[in-house]
């Protein structure tokens, strides 16, 4: 773990650019006087070390904004973009590729499975100057995905792998653009990847790559194993970010102690409490204030982020409210808002509604000491892996293989 001796004087922070809304941690981390070091992606600097990882239908740009500022010199991708969809030139692709003027840095996730495809994407990207920072999806366990051999699955063909990595570095690293990778353990504990899969994108140009440590059966199911994390630290000369379970800044302090890597990168828990970037920037720099926001005080980011998601949409109020709804679900689990309360969250259709649902609900309480990072949306258990036909027979691809899995597939090019 790299550290730096120095310890800045406290920030106090507020939900929403109002009354500061702080609460000392009781296990007075941060008082040690250790600082996590900055990162260095390429020519990018990452001051604070902490990533939002990618995540569909969640990390478009309204969501990103309100993450990045409570912690304004993370790193914050952009929901995976199928690269088939972007060379078809898909309306929906382009739109989740559309960055706001106040992120600092451009970062921007592609899915493939064929290393032309991805070439081509990456080359649109390089010369079209769509992003700072390109990130590849080899984490997703979803089966839509490894049934075709992509995400999580991808990685048990060393040859794919590393093919696909070195056409999209080869295009992107004479633009200046730093590509990283997003791996998991492996398929399963008996199918293990991420060592090799290390060690191929650090031979291959990657500046960095983030563990989600688990394996693809495992899915978002039990604890992450940590331990897979400080492993790979040890094999590894690039920056390893460690992803998995991460709900709260002691949480955060806790990876980095245990593993040595060099930062961490943030999923489902930042899934309606954005803040927790503020949180981790806080124990990184030795600072042990946290927010403590009261309902109304989340009430008013679930406005902001309302009125943010009808910019994305183009004024459509309807489709903002409609991808408002699940956030709302997260922004609300743990306080004292009633069953009958929810349900009519989930059926508004414009802000009116929503801020109509507001009414009557008890502004100043807080949540509960006991439910503060605790898990939130997905927890789901271990499951079937779906995979091509006789994909667990070789570590390389054959020619059938390829002819199969590069044909066109109508997942890869639509939404």
């Amino acid at each position: 773990m790299a550290v730096v001796d120095e310890v800045p004087s406290p920030v106090q922070g507020s939900v929403e650019g109002g009354s500061t809304n702080v609460s000392e941690d009781p296990n007075g981390v941060g008082r040690s006087g250790t600082r996590i070091a900055p990162i260095e992606l390429g020519r990018l600097h990452v001051q604070t070390p902490v990533v939002l990882s990618p995540m569909a239908g969640v990390t478009n740009w309204p969501f990103r904004v309100l993450c990045e500022s409570y912690g304004p010199d993370g790193l914050y991708v952009a929901e995976m973009i199928t690269a088939r969809a972007l060379v078809a030139k898909n309306p929906k692709a382009f739109r989740l590729c559309r960055f706001a003027p106040s992120e600092r840095i451009r970062s921007l996730q592609l899915y493939g499975v064929d290393p032309a495809i991805v070439e081509q994407a990456a080359r649109m990207v390089a010369d079209g100057d769509m992003a700072d920072h390109v990130d590849l999806n080899f984490g997703c366990p979803v089966p839509k995905v490894t049934r075709r051999g992509g995400g999580s699955a991808l990685p048990w063909k060393l040859d794919l792998f590393r093919e696909l990595i070195h056409r999209v570095v080869a295009v992107c690293e004479p633009a200046g653009i730093p590509v990283t990778a997003k791996i998991r353990v492996g398929i399963d504990l008996d199918h293990e990847t991420y060592l090799d899969a290390g060690r191929i994108a650090q031979d291959e140009g990657c500046a960095a790559v983030t563990l989600h440590a688990r394996t693809t059966a495992e899915y978002y199911g039990g604890h992450s194993d940590w331990s897979k994390i400080a492993r790979l630290v040890q094999e590894l000369d690039i920056p390893v970010f460690g992803n998995g379970d991460i709900w709260g800044a002691q949480d955060a302090l806790e990876m980095v102690r245990e593993t040595g890597c060099a930062g961490v990168a943030v999923g489902r828990g930042c899934q309606g409490r954005p803040w927790i970037f503020s949180d981790i920037k806080h124990a990184f720099n030795g600072d042990p204030s946290r927010m403590d926001p009261t309902l109304g005080q989340v009430c008013e980011v679930i406005l902001r982020h309302a009125g943010l998601l009808i910019e994305f949409y183009d004024g459509d109020e309807s489709m903002a409210v409609h991808d408002l709804r699940k956030h709302i679900a997260w922004y609300l689990k743990g306080f004292p808002v009633g069953g009958q309360t929810r349900r009519a969250f989930m059926e508004c259709e414009t802000l009116q509604d929503v801020r109509s649902c507001m009414d009557g609900l008890d502004l100043s309480s807080k949540l509960p000491d006991r439910l503060v990072d605790k898990p939130r949306g997905r927890v789901r258990y271990a499951k079937k892996v779906h995979l091509p036909y006789g994909w667990l027979d070789s570590r390389t691809t054959s020619h059938e293989q390829r002819e199969s899995l590069f044909g066109d597939d109508p997942m890869d090019a639509g939404y």
